[in-house]
């Protein structure tokens, strides 16, 4: 008959850790990360024999708002860290328990990238499992318009029509950041348009920082400057340290001396200069779009731009 005989040095045993596909995945030590630039499907076909592994970190943010007078809000910005088993280098914004690291089982999590909203539009969500982050809001027009709500609010349009002294009533509010409200906060809110005879739109909020204030003067008063975009934050959840979710800068009217809004650190767009357009937020960073420049005289008014997209990231230990 036959004999059962096992040789230690050459049994073999299976793989006992996470196992899953989906994105753009690289390695970052003892860590997978999939990275999703649009929508996809993150399937995991197993998962690790030790059940602290089977949480996973996350990066998920949603689309920059577009912008008009106003800079566009930054995307929602949210991030979890399965601490102790990963301590990558977070954000100031990385969630505490129980929204720290989502558990996974063996099964199929589809994955939603929001786009950038177009001009004076929202941005789109970005979805992992249970974490929504909003769109930016989109930046406020003329007539004191107010800035959208989202991830981050979108900045304030200006006051409509010249006036001999600032308006009290002034320009319009930017926009709520946070909405809908979760914790840590997802953004900030977009800052106030300018008033008075030289127009200036509010800067959009980003994830870290409320948009800047569009500065106010009557004729002769001095140097006005669009709202400058909230600033994003950073986090190395890819292994490097990357900046995301910062708002778009608001709009200056171009014959005054001053400044156009600068768009915020992590992808926030400029607010155009005298000839120039808005520039957009940068793709997969859910930055606001910047501003629109105004016309002045033989200068035509140039347009604002559209928001970023955001991105979806996921890690986890695979070996």
């Amino acid at each position: 008959g036959w004999k059962n005989v096992q040789d230690s040095t050459t049994a073999a045993t299976g793989n006992p850790n996470l196992v899953a596909t989906g994105g753009t995945i690289t390695t970052c030590g003892n860590f997978k990360i999939h990275t999703f630039t649009g929508p996809g499907t993150f399937t995991v076909s197993q998962i690790s024999t030790t059940a602290a592994e089977n949480t996973v970190g996350y990066q998920v943010v949603g689309g920059g708002g577009g912008a008009n007078a106003g800079g566009g809000g930054a995307g929602g910005f949210r991030e979890g860290r399965n601490v102790p088993i990963d301590n990558f280098t977070a954000s100031p914004l990385v969630a505490n328990a129980p929204t720290n690291a989502i558990t996974v089982t063996a099964t199929s999590f589809p994955i939603t990238v929001g786009g950038g909203g177009a001009i004076n539009t929202a941005g789109a969500v970005s979805t992992f499992s249970t974490i929504t982050s909003a769109g930016g809001g989109e930046g406020g027009t003329g007539s004191s318009d107010a800035g959208g709500n989202g991830g981050s609010g979108g900045g304030g349009g200006f006051q409509c029509g010249p006036a001999p002294s600032p308006s009290p009533t002034g320009g319009g509010a930017g926009g709520t950041g946070n909405t809908p409200t979760v914790s840590p906060s997802q953004g900030k809110n977009g800052g106030n348009g300018g008033s008075g005879y030289y127009y200036t739109g509010g800067g959009g909020g980003g994830a870290s920082a409320v948009g800047g204030v569009g500065t106010t003067a009557s004729p002769g008063g001095g140097p006005t400057s669009g709202g400058s975009g909230g600033a994003g934050v950073s986090s190395s959840i890819t292994g490097s340290s990357v900046a995301r979710a910062g708002g778009g800068g608001g709009m200056r009217w171009t014959q005054n001396p001053g400044t156009p809004g600068q768009g915020g650190t992590g992808g926030g767009g400029n607010a155009g200069a005298a000839g120039t357009a808005g520039t957009a937020g940068t793709v997969n960073t859910g930055g606001g779009g910047g501003a629109r420049s105004d016309f002045c005289g033989p200068t035509a008014a140039q347009p604002a731009a559209a928001g970023g997209s955001g991105i979806v990231i996921i890690r986890y230990k695979f070996q």
